[in-house]
């Protein structure tokens, strides 16, 4: 019952992320790199507090260092296999012409839908270890989710496809973080110390995503003060969070 709950949970953080990113992207025409960098720079500082004050330290309590150690360098090797997976098969094919936009914004969401199980995994292992510990992790994702939702459904909606169809493919891509959260519980139910690995593995898969993902991209799309702003209040805000 508690693995349904979770999957569940998982499922729903995952989905409402880039859902009401595809809500936007679907009926505001120009939403600003200035928004769009501070949303990615919150979610960065959201994540490095819940990965210092809540995962390693959770971890560590279950677990000796090597193990914790193990488990966030096969975090960071899984994000990067997804990452050069999105790469090698999808990214080729971007460079498309506008007639072609369609078919880009479904190349996007199947790359980001296979981006988003290891994001499950760790909300999954999250809820093992505390009900708080795994909100905290979804709140996050599901914030870092936001802007892939409108990455996806701009290019869908310019290329022709109507607005139901466009937030269908949105919310699909989002279902594969729920799968994740099914087999995060599953393993992490094992023992303490496939729940340490399980959450150092998680520390390590975020702490990729915000050192190679969230806070390269904010700085690219904004080089103003407000991705600054946004992930120094992240981490404030994910300070706080950890500590209720």
């Amino acid at each position: 019952m508690e693995i349904f709950k979770t999957t569940l949970l998982g499922l729903f953080f995952g989905t409402f992320g880039t859902t009401l990113g595809g809500i936007i992207g679907c009926f505001f025409d120009q939403v600003s790199n200035k928004f769009l960098s501070f949303i990615l720079s919150f979610a960065s500082g959201l994540m490095m507090a819940v990965i210092c004050f809540d995962l390693i330290p959770e971890a560590l309590e279950l677990a000796g260092i090597w193990m914790i150690m193990i488990g966030i360098c096969l975090g960071i090797i899984a994000m990067i296999f997804c990452d050069l997976l999105v790469e090698t098969r999808f990214s080729q094919k971007q460079n498309l012409k506008a007639n072609n936009l369609l078919k880009t914004g479904i190349i996007v969401s199947i790359g980001l839908a296979i981006h988003n199980f290891p994001e499950g995994l760790a909300i999954g292992s999250g809820f093992e270890a505390s009900t708080r510990l795994g909100i905290g992790l979804a709140i996050a994702i599901c914030l870092h989710d936001i802007p892939e939702g409108i990455s996806m459904a701009v290019p869908m909606k310019n290329g022709g496809m109507a607005i139901w169809k466009v937030i269908f493919y949105v919310i699909l891509s989002g279902v594969t973080t729920g799968i994740g959260a099914f087999f995060g519980a599953i393993i992490g139910s094992i023992s303490k110390t496939i729940i340490a690995i399980s959450l150092s593995f998680a520390a390590g898969a975020m702490l990729y995503i915000v050192s190679g993902e969230l806070i390269p991209e904010s700085n690219s799309l904004y080089k103003g003060r407000m991705s600054a702003v946004g992930n120094m209040l992240g981490l404030i805000i994910g300070i706080f969070a950890t500590r209720i």
